[in-house]
């Protein structure tokens, strides 16, 4: 998908388009940059030995830099010939069908405040260090970015409030909260163990039960979203959350 191809969906919008907004990549201060610098430089380490490989290849991938703040027209330059996804602006928190709807898309809803120096360890709304940092080198593997679009195109299409409830329990054991194994080893993919230090550090270190992977328990698994995770899941290969969806679709489209 294109530039061109990018403004021809972005017309196709409706509920999300007064959600859209442009990135002031100029506005950014030299302290906001600096602050962006700290925040990655405190997780790669640990990201460097345990995110997975599509994590850490996406990372390259797409163009994040470790000193400035990411240019989301760039960022999207580089995703978009690749997987047919894009790094978009927006506003801030949006209602779900409108985040379906980009989603079902290829157009990643995209925060462009960066939370300040006090606020380092947690923010309780994403900023553009959890929803790119997080979130977008995912977007760059070709079998996580079909899931992904097709989790948006499933849940576009949901009315009855119960069902669309146990789907956002499979957003948030995988995009948010998802482990891999990769050679033997727990890895994690999720975003808000990718951009959280301590929560990463706790899953790692056995501070939560990892569960195989599997759709009718992840369905069924309630959790909080202000406290730290208890129950987690594991996957051994990106094609069974691609798989997962196409059995979720049938059970609740």
């Amino acid at each position: 998908m294109g530039t061109s191809a990018l403004d021809t969906a972005r017309d196709r919008l409706t509920l999300a388009t007064p959600f859209l907004t442009k990135q002031d990549w100029s506005a950014y201060t030299p302290k906001q940059h600096a602050v962006w610098s700290e925040l990655v430089a405190r997780r790669m380490p640990q990201l460097e030995q345990h995110a997975c490989d599509a994590y850490l290849e996406g990372f390259d991938l797409i163009g994040l830099r470790r000193d400035l703040i990411p240019n989301l027209e760039e960022i999207s330059a580089r995703l978009t010939p690749r997987t047919g996804w894009a790094a978009t602006p927006v506003t801030g928190f949006m209602p779900g069908d409108a985040f379906f709807e980009m989603l079902a898309g290829r157009m990643f809803p995209t925060t462009t405040w960066l939370r300040d120096r006090e606020s380092m360890e947690y923010t309780p709304e994403p900023d553009i260090f959890h929803d790119v940092f997080g979130h977008v080198p995912m977007h760059a593997h070709p079998v996580f970015a079909d899931f992904l679009a097709h989790y948006g195109q499933v849940c576009a299409r949901l009315t009855d409030p119960v069902a669309l409830e146990r789907m956002g329990r499979v957003f948030w054991f995988t995009v948010e909260f998802g482990l891999i194994r990769e050679r033997g080893e727990l890895k994690v993919y999720g975003s808000g163990l990718i951009s959280s230090h301590g929560e990463c550090t706790r899953v790692l270190g056995g501070g939560c039960e990892v569960r195989d992977f599997d759709l009718d328990a992840v369905l069924n698994q309630e959790f909080q979203t202000s406290e730290m995770q208890s129950v987690l899941f594991a996957v051994d290969s990106f094609e069974q959350i691609y798989e997962a969806m196409t059995v979720a679709e049938s059970r609740l489209g």
